[in-house]
């Protein structure tokens, strides 16, 4: 190895670890303070200075950017470790669990995803690598006979915004009344306790129309 190629590693290491705190500081501050912090107190809490954090990111719409798909990258990962449990019905509760902790840690990440509208592409093809991981945890469970039949792909968001909005609402004073919210949904979702529901689900095509027109 020469001189000139020595200090080569360590340095894309450094760049790597400087990256990953930049983004995990936009996570917190957009989490807590809202989309408008301004990066320069983004840089201030990850640590490093304003032309490390140029040099990474150099819009704040690409540091939103790596934010959600860091966030999004947390939901397949939770997905994929969910199918690999032996129990359908646990891998299918397991993920759900997981989602709703996620929420916790990201509250505000919401905020962030109404108003970047110049990335929706974006948004749509994280989805869509989100949508068939549920899709398969749905069809696991149902063909074990533990989930009810009628449950869809699109009735999945809107348990995670109901469960989401619970979440919100009283994290000041039971940061953990989620998980009794969850139990009460997971025991709605039993085969053996399923009475006909009396609307059908949603469409794909409608559940998009709802995605982009809900109150945020």
């Amino acid at each position: 190895m020469t001189r000139a190629e020595a200090p080569t590693r360590p340095l894309r290491r450094d760049a790597e670890r400087n990256r990953d705190r930049i983004v995990e500081a936009a996570r917190v501050a957009f989490a807590t303070d809202g989309i408008d912090i301004s990066v320069e107190e983004i840089a201030r809490r990850a640590g490093v200075g304003m032309g490390t954090l140029y040099r990474r990111f150099p819009t704040k719409e690409e540091l939103i950017d790596a934010v959600l798909e860091t966030s999004f990258a947390e939901l397949c990962d939770a997905a994929r470790s969910a199918r690999e449990l032996d129990d359908p019905w646990v891998g299918f509760t397991s993920f759900l669990e997981r989602v709703f902790e996620l929420h916790m840690r990201n509250r505000g990440l919401k905020d962030v995803i109404a108003s970047h509208r110049h990335g929706r592409r974006r948004l749509e093809a994280l989805r869509a690598e989100l949508r068939p991981l549920i899709a398969d945890l749905i069809a696991r469970a149902q063909a074990q006979g533990t989930l009810r039949a009628d449950v869809t792909t699109e009735d999945v968001p809107l348990l995670f915004w109901t469960g989401g909005r619970v979440a919100e609402l009283t994290a000041s004073v039971a940061p953990e009344l989620w998980r009794r919210y969850l139990g009460l949904l997971l025991d709605g979702l039993r085969a053996d306790a399923a009475t006909p529901l009396a609307h059908p689900p949603l469409t794909s095509a409608q559940l998009e129309r709802v995605t982009v027109a809900r109150p945020r």
